[in-house]
């Protein structure tokens, strides 16, 4: 089938600006009166030149912040190095700006450019920590909330450009769609300076760290993760014109009040890394009303702590360390004494509490590549799709998924909308997309897929490949995901949209 055949409305993320102005002309009757942008920010003209062109060598600018985010108009610092003469920092906030996806709210004079001295390692933990020297303070005043990504440009020398991201987050969420980022997972797949949760510096696991620091860059571009999970939703979300909060899974942990009153929670593509509080939060907000959009997979796998670092004297509550001693769960001081925060699976003893209670769908597998496949076609979140039962979507299944798991905690009356055949390692099993409501009203949808936020860039020129999805699948999961942000923006989805059980239809009867 193909996009038009199934009269799919063809508009990927970067769709027409005709469209998205339209979204954002009717969002006042939309929201009962509710201005969802009282800065005036969606009218804002964007800067299509906020992406790197020239990341240099490894050594050509490296940086980061010493908060992962902060209120409107609160100060943060950067600790830069780089061994060109000079550089300046540039803040883009990122949103739709008819499609050029950022805007420049800030920009430094040049700064003098300083070789920063060796990172510290301590190798009881396997823990990096850059222990620079701070450069320049930059105040947020005037910044309006959202995602930023701060791009430091060498000047002289061989150049090199690196990003530093950041969270203006929001003072408050009632009646709004917070969008929830997530930089502890950013920072267990951080590998600069040879160590991750994941690989030593001989890239093998039995050297991972049991600890990674926030006081470090992070590696690649500066900010891979974000890019690819979490950037493009926030694009879509700024082009509907919803009442917008942001803050971040850190922000949780410290504060549950973020949380508060909220019409719906977006847990983006990749939140793995999540700390007993900021479960517990969600899961509280889910219960007084509160939404859950879940657009990736394997969310809520990894137990987290989040202790501090030297900085903290600085920003009291930060706390900069990331531990997560996963296989070597014995050797983490808490163990046997405080096992509820003991850093494992949350599936996995001592405190075992799979995260399917929450998400309604239980990590599986890694890798795969499979066709995503529509089992529900009159689900309300695919209205204006077009599909069919059956219909398929290419590679829209990887590269890690999820599945309604019957033998785990599983909500009541949970609704498979697509049911995926797949082989991974081997083994056959399949992937679900689920919807579930409780009693609070609240609904939970879970697209089961890591690909799904990258899928919104599908068949345009961001990004790369992409997997190989085309232009069909990116307007699939456009309208999706533009069907589930709309209705539960609206408050408590159960009220309109209850869900409709189908577990022993897909599954059996295993009571």
């Amino acid at each position: 089938m193909t996009g038009q055949e199934g009269g799919l409305d063809r508009r990927s993320f970067l769709g027409a600006c005709a469209a998205a102005g339209a979204g954002i002309a009717g969002a006042c009757s939309l929201w009962g009166g509710q201005d969802p942008d009282p800065a005036g920010e969606a009218a804002q003209t964007g800067d299509p030149g906020w992406r790197i062109t020239d990341t240099g060598a490894d050594d050509a600018i490296e940086g980061y912040a010493d908060r992962v985010s902060v209120d409107p108009g609160e100060e943060f610092g950067l600790y830069v190095s780089t061994p060109a003469p000079a550089y300046r920092v540039s803040a883009y906030r990122i949103g739709w700006y008819g499609g050029a996806q950022a805007r420049r709210v800030w920009h430094s004079g040049p700064q003098p450019g300083v070789v920063q001295r060796a990172p510290s390692f301590f190798p009881a933990t396997g823990t990096v920590r850059a222990d620079w020297e701070r450069g320049p303070t930059v105040s947020t005043e005037g910044w309006p909330e959202g995602a930023y990504l701060l791009r430091l440009d060498a000047e002289g020398g061989d150049g090199g450009q690196r990003y530093v991201p950041l969270v203006v987050r929001s003072r408050e969420a009632a009646g709004r769609t917070v969008l929830l980022h997530a930089p502890a997972t950013w920072q267990a797949y951080n590998r600069w300076g040879g160590y991750s949760l994941y690989e030593g510096k001989d890239g093998q696991d039995r050297t991972r760290a049991l600890v990674v620091s926030f006081d470090r860059p992070y590696d690649k571009d500066g900010a891979e993760k974000f890019l690819a999970y979490e950037r493009a939703a926030v694009v879509l979300a700024e082009r509907l014109g919803l009442p917008l909060a942001y803050t971040t899974g850190n922000d949780v942990d410290r504060d549950p009040g973020v949380l508060k009153d909220a019409a719906s929670v977006v847990i983006l593509g990749h939140d793995e890394y999540m700390t007993p509080a900021q479960r517990e939060y969600l899961t509280r907000a889910r219960d007084a009303g509160t939404n859950l959009a879940i657009l990736g997979a394997n969310t809520c796998f990894r137990r987290i702590r989040l202790e501090p670092t030297p900085l903290e004297p600085k920003h009291a509550g930060e706390r900069r360390i990331v531990a997560c001693y996963k296989s070597a769960a014995a050797r983490d001081p808490h163990h046997g004494h405080q096992d509820a925060l003991v850093t494992t699976d949350f599936r996995a003893a001592p405190g075992a509490d799979p995260e399917s209670s929450l998400t309604g769908v239980l990590y599986e597998g890694y890798p795969v590549d499979a066709p995503y496949v529509v089992h529900r076609p009159g689900h309300w979140a695919f209205a204006g799709t077009g599909v069919r039962a059956g219909d398929t979507f290419d590679h829209l299944v990887g590269a890690e998924y999820d599945r309604v798991t019957p033998e785990a905690p599983t909500p009541e009356g949970i609704e498979i909308v697509a049911h995926s055949p797949l082989v991974c390692n081997g083994r056959a099993s399949h992937q679900d997309s689920a919807y579930y409501t409780v009693d609070s009203g609240a609904g939970v949808f879970a697209v089961g897929t890591m690909r799904w936020v990258e899928a919104l860039m599908a068949g345009t020129d961001e990004n790369g490949r992409n997997h190989g999805m085309d232009a069909r699948t990116g307007e699939f999961v456009t309208r999706v995901t533009e069907n589930v942000l709309r209705t539960f923006a609206h408050g408590p989805a159960a009220r309109t949209h209850p869900a409709h059980g189908n577990v022993p239809e897909v599954y059996g009867d295993r009571t």
